[in-house]
């Protein structure tokens, strides 16, 4: 495991949509515009603002337009957010969007199962989502998803990974998101699948997405930051999950990830004490217990009081000889 030496990297938040739309509770409109205003001062390099899918589909972000309207906009960071579609195109940039970001799957039953489409279909689709894009100027990520695994396929072939990334690189979008949807992924199978599209594609923007669902985010999240990813996304509190995953949960907690590249020693701009205080409120807003672990525990050199009697203890201790060993 190597030291960061400083290595710069870039953190992307998706508590605001990957996380909120999984949430039975409606967040309500001016608390999401509160919660993004606060998160956009802590050094983000991206944040997936919401969903322009139905409403009918993602009731949770129903208020997608008026979100993306009425953020404030801190220079330097990228608000992206979720289009499925030409008419979701069409909201998102009525609604100012910075960047698509489109999704489809690399396994054909997971993309039948969540977007009713096969994979051929969804490309022709997002293929038009892309040329619209092109013409308006708003550059174009694309989050595969299931690229660690398929909870109904099993493994997924490092070959139609890479095929469908050619595909995407061939209408010259800007950057592929590595999604393990359903937190399948392990780190050397991770480091392996990062520098081969790193070395096919160097200039390619890439990002990794982790999923916690076995306890393996944040081992995987290394493996990917020393095969020479630099991009990543993770969900405030580790809120989220996929519906087609039976306890599948959220991705990796910002807090969590954050707190270990600092202290491996990359730079992630990212405010610790902040993303601890941002939680808080995000915990407030979904009524409901977060999993990140460094928003309750602290940062590791947090101090806390030795005991009340620590001095009654200490003196006792010290009024006692040192015992001798028989020589």
């Amino acid at each position: 495991m190597k030291a960061g030496n400083g290595a710069r990297l870039f953190i992307n938040e998706v508590a605001t949509r990957d996380g909120f739309q999984m949430e039975s509770r409606f967040i309500p409109t001016d608390d999401k515009i509160a919660l993004i205003d606060r998160l956009s001062a802590l050094g983000y390099a991206k944040i997936e603002v919401t969903s322009f899918t139905s409403a009918k589909a993602i009731p949770a972000l129903r208020d997608g337009e008026e979100v993306m309207q009425r953020i404030a906009r801190r220079p330097g960071v990228v608000y992206t957010a979720l289009v499925p579609n030409l008419r979701g195109a069409e909201r998102a940039l009525e609604s100012r969007v910075d960047e698509f970001n489109i999704v489809m799957s690399t396994s054909e039953t997971h993309n039948l199962a969540n977007l009713r489409m096969t994979r051929e279909q969804s490309f022709a689709q997002l293929a038009g989502v892309v040329a619209l894009a092109k013409q308006a100027g708003v550059p174009v990520n694309v989050s595969l998803s299931c690229v660690f695994g398929c909870p109904m396929e099993g493994e997924v072939p490092l070959s139609a990974v890479l095929g469908w990334i050619d595909r995407f690189a061939a209408l010259e979008v800007q950057g592929i998101t590595l999604c393990d949807t359903t937190g399948m992924a392990f780190p050397t199978q991770v480091q392996a699948i990062s520098e081969a599209v790193l070395a096919r594609w160097p200039a390619l923007a890439f990002t990794a997405h982790f999923h916690n669902t076995r306890g393996m985010g944040l081992a995987n999240t290394v493996a990917a930051v020393e095969a020479g990813i630099r991009r990543l996304d993770m969900s405030l509190g580790g809120i989220g999950g996929c519906p087609y995953a039976p306890g599948a949960t959220g991705n990796v907690a910002t807090e969590d990830v954050a707190h270990m590249l600092q202290c491996m020693g990359y730079d992630t701009g990212m405010d610790l004490g902040g993303l601890i205080a941002a939680a808080a409120q995000l915990e407030s807003l979904v009524q409901h217990e977060l999993s990140g672990q460094v928003s309750r525990a602290g940062h590791r050199l947090t101090r806390h009081a030795p005991p009340a009697d620590f001095n009654d203890i200490a003196e006792r201790a010290h009024a006692r000889p040192a015992h001798k060993e028989n020589a």
